[in-house]
């Protein structure tokens, strides 16, 4: 396991940008090297908060992507539980997921793997916890009721097969999580916790988030930023490979 430490937001975002800049490149995706991303959403993929929509209008658009590589959760399909098995097939025609890259709630929940997922679970409908909701509300003009209070995710076992994980961490409200996925054991209750069990994960956070680390667990991964500056410089290109 990482842990990447930089000075605040700005620089951790620009590392991991690099390392996910450098793995693509190395991964070299083609016609039959699909790389895809999947995502929860339990919205219409009109509506300016669903999922779809802000991949699309911030990512996917400025990008040279076929469309049908971009393999996103239907949460108003007829049939959820068809459509998750679906999308695990679709996960495993592919060849697995090469780099899996995601946030954490304050809660330490991964994905929609709210506190209490198992930690085998596979993609699935899950129910939001309060929290999740109520951090939500922001996107929907404070107004709870409008807030979904469900969606469809992937597992916390889907990402663990993942050959890689790469977790990003920033912010103080998020560091009694980063203190329970890297000092406690793994626990259901906290499911960032698991990937302390993956072989290749790393986690990218700023200073804020150590502020529930000891000392002496950030002084050793700091010290350790010389190995982990090798995997962003040199940024590669495609035509260097």
């Amino acid at each position: 396991m990482r842990l990447v430490i930089l000075d605040d937001y700005d620089l951790a975002s620009e590392w991991a940008a690099k390392y996910i800049r450098n793995r693509i490149v190395q991964f070299r995706p083609s016609a039959d090297r699909c790389f895809t991303l999947g995502l929860p959403t339990g919205l219409p993929r009109a509506h300016p908060e669903s999922y779809h929509s802000y991949m699309w209008n911030n990512f996917f658009k400025h990008i040279d992507i076929d469309p049908a590589n971009a393999h996103i959760l239907d949460g108003n399909a007829d049939d959820l539980e068809v459509e998750c098995q679906a999308f695990e097939q679709k996960i495993a025609e592919a060849g697995g997921i090469e780099l899996f890259v995601g946030g954490i709630g304050p809660d330490g929940h991964i994905a929609f793997n709210e506190p209490g997922s198992s930690l085998v679970s596979r993609t699935r409908v899950k129910t939001l916890a309060k929290d999740t909701i109520v951090a939500n509300a922001r996107f929907f003009g404070n107004n709870l009721s409008k807030v979904p209070t469900m969606a469809l995710t992937v597992g916390v076992g889907t990402v663990m097969e993942a050959k890689e994980v790469m977790i990003l961490i920033t912010g103080a409200h998020k560091a009694f999580a980063l203190y329970k996925a890297i000092e406690e054991g793994v626990n259901h209750m906290w499911t960032v916790s698991a990937f302390q069990q993956h072989p290749r994960t790393i986690f990218v956070c700023d200073e804020d988030a150590t502020l529930e680390l000891r000392v002496k667990t950030v002084k050793y991964f700091k010290g350790l930023m010389h190995v982990h500056n090798k995997l962003v410089d040199p940024v590669l290109s495609v035509k260097d490979q």
